[in-house]
């Protein structure tokens, strides 16, 4: 299966909508039908792969814990390494934290002290742009270790939720893209 950023109807057709899940009024798109399928995960990955080749990078981030899925297997495809972004308690060495807000209270994240050299240039990608709060805090773990962001990816993006607002100052690239 050959999908061009501009026909992502194939791999659209392969994500599964639940509503009322996790909670009544929200309709969840759920990728796992998609990552079952052999053809459709790997133009996903090769769509994203595509986009990103000509930009020498050096390192891809993923977000805990949908971002591990496409994160390797991105990092692979761009002869790049692979950086896990963690929730606290999950990395052993010395770390860097963020806290950041959610719409009830606030979370955080992590990142190896020493896994991002200064000047390196990272991709940071996650399954869904929804608000882009998790986004915007790894940004500033890259930022403390004095990476470059070539580039914020996402496998769906719901644009009504206007994520992509928070990052006007960078490359946001999403393949699926959700009105509602």
């Amino acid at each position: 299966m050959t999908i061009r950023t501009t026909d992502c109807e194939p791999l659209k057709a392969l994500v599964r909508t639940v509503p009322d899940f996790p909670k009544p009024g929200i309709l969840f798109y759920d990728i796992t039908t998609l990552l079952k399928d052999p053809k459709g995960f790997a133009a996903l990955i090769d769509t994203l792969a595509q986009y990103y080749l000509e930009k020498d990078i050096d390192l891809v981030l993923g977000i805990e814990a949908r971002g591990f899925i496409f994160g390797p297997a991105l990092a692979y495809r761009l002869n790049a390494g692979f950086v896990p972004v963690r929730k606290p308690g999950k990395l052993p060495g010395p770390k860097v934290r963020v806290t950041y807000d959610l719409e009830y209270g606030s979370d955080k994240l992590e990142i190896h002290a020493d896994a991002i050299e200064p000047g390196q240039r990272v991709v940071l990608v996650d399954d869904l742009l929804a608000t882009g709060g998790t986004m915007e805090a790894t940004i500033k773990l890259v930022q403390q270790l004095g990476g470059e962001i070539a580039g914020l990816g996402f496998a769906i993006e719901l644009d009504f939720l206007k994520g992509r607002d928070r990052f006007q100052d960078y490359d946001v690239f999403s393949l699926l893209h959700y009105d509602e």
